[in-house]
C-alpha cells in the first residue's frame, strides 16, 4: 500500500462515478450553443467571447437544485459579467498586457474569497480568471464595453434559466448535500500564482499569457497537497495530449454553425468527463478553449497549439511550485 500522501497512478487515472453528469453536460451544451448562435446570426462574431464566457455560469451548481442552484449561478454570473467588462476595459489601456498581470492576481484573490464564502461548485477562481484574461488579451475600444456587458449578461441569464427549467422539468429534489469542503488554499495563493505566471508568460513574449494564469490557479482548488499536485500534473499531461485532439479539429477549418455545433459537442464532452477524471477531460477541454477563440478571430493553428502547450507548462510549474513550497514551509513551522 502507498504511504499516506504518496501520489500514485490511481490518483492520475482513476475514473469517479458518473453521478448524473449527462444532465449537467446537456445544460452546458445548450447554454453555450444558443448565445454563440445568436451573436453569429446577428453578424457580430467578435462578441463570441462575451457570450462564451458568460455561459460559464452554466458550469456551477451541478450538485444543487432549484433555488439553491439559481442563487449560486446568479452570484457567479454576476462575477463573470463584471470581470468580462473589466477585462475589456483593461485591454483599452496602454501596455494592457502588463496592466492585466496584477489585476489578474486581484481577480483571482477576489474570486477565491467568494468561492469559499459562498461554497461555489466547482470551487476556486479558474473560470473567473479565464474570463478576465481572455477579454483583457484582445484589443478593444471603449465602444466595446456596452456589448460586453449586454451580451455576457444575457448569456449568463440564459444559463440560469436553462438550469432552472432543466431542474423543474426533471422534478429534482430540493435537498442537495450542502457539505462544505475544508479547503486548505487561501485567496493569497491564487493571487500569487496568477500574478507570477502571468508575469513570466508576458515577459516571454509568447501569445495568450492568460492561459498560464489559468493553469497556475487550476491546482489550487483541489483539496490537500496530494490533490493539488495531482491536479497540476493532470493539467500538463491532459493539455499536451489535448493538443493532439485540438490539432485534428483545427485542421478541419470549421466556420459558422458547424464550428458552433462542434464547440457545443466538446462542451458536453468536457462536462461528462471533468467530474470523473480531470486529466482525461482536458482531451476535450483543450480544443474547447482553442475553438472558442476561433469563433471571433481566426488564428493560425500551429501558433495556437504551441502557445497553449508552453503557457500551460509555465503556469502549472508556478502553481505546483507554490503549493509544494507552502506545504514545506508549513511543515517547517510545525516542527519548530
Amino acid at each position: 500500500m502507498p504511504r499516506t500522501g504518496q501520489l500514485t497512478h490511481h490518483d492520475l487515472f482513476h475514473f469517479r462515478p458518473h453521478a448524473g453528469a449527462h444532465r449537467v453536460a446537456l445544460r452546458a451544451g445548450i447554454s453555450v450553443f444558443v448565445p454563440l448562435l445568436a451573436v453569429f446570426l446577428l453578424g457580430h462574431p467578435e462578441w463570441s467571447m462575451y457570450a462564451g464566457f458568460g455561459a460559464f455560469t452554466s458550469l456551477y451548481g451541478r450538485n444543487h437544485v432549484h433555488l439553491s442552484r439559481a442563487a449560486m449561478q446568479a452570484s457567479v454570473g454576476t462575477v463573470l459579467v463584471s470581470v468580462i467588462v473589466l477585462g475589456v476595459a483593461v485591454s483599452t489601456l496602454p501596455h494592457a498586457a502588463w496592466v492585466a498581470v496584477p489585476i489578474a492576481g486581484l481577480v483571482a484573490a477576489g474570486a477565491s474569497m467568494l468561492s469559499r464564502a459562498q461554497d461555489w461548485h466547482p470551487p476556486g477562481s479558474l473560470f473567473v480568471v479565464f474570463a478576465f484574461g481572455g477579454c483583457a488579451s484582445v484589443p478593444h475600444t471603449t465602444a466595446d464595453l456596452a456589448p460586453a456587458l449586454a451580451v455576457s449578461g444575457l448569456s449568463a441569464l440564459f444559463a440560469v434559466v436553462v438550469g432552472a427549467v432543466g431542474g423543474f422539468a426533471r422534478g429534482e429534489r430540493s435537498t442537495p448535500s450542502r457539505a462544505r469542503l475544508h479547503r486548505s488554499w487561501l485567496p493569497l495563493q491564487d493571487a500569487v500564482a496568477a500574478s507570477v505566471a502571468g508575469a513570466l508568460a508576458t515577459a516571454s513574449g509568447i501569445g495568450h499569457p492568460y492561459w498560464a494564469t489559468v493553469a497556475a490557479v487550476a491546482p489550487l482548488s483541489a483539496r490537500g497537497l496530494r490533490g493539488q499536485v495531482t491536479r497540476g500534473i493532470q493539467r500538463v499531461l491532459g493539455t499536451l495530449l489535448g493538443l493532439v485532439t485540438s490539432g485534428l479539429l483545427l485542421s478541419l477549418h470549421l466556420t459558422g454553425v458547424a464550428l458552433l455545433l462542434v464547440i457545443a459537442a466538446v462542451q458536453i464532452g468536457a462536462e461528462l468527463l471533468v467530474g470523473r477524471n480531470y486529466g482525461i477531460a482536458l482531451l476535450v477541454i483543450t480544443p474547447l478553449a482553442l475553438l472558442m477563440g476561433q469563433t471571433a478571430f481566426q488564428q493560425p493553428a500551429g501558433r495556437l497549439l504551441v502557445d497553449r502547450g508552453v503557457e500551460t507548462v509555465i503556469g502549472s510549474a508556478v502553481g505546483l511550485a507554490l503549493v509544494v513550497g507552502l506545504n514545506l514551509h508549513r511543515r517547517r513551522r510545525t516542527q519548530t
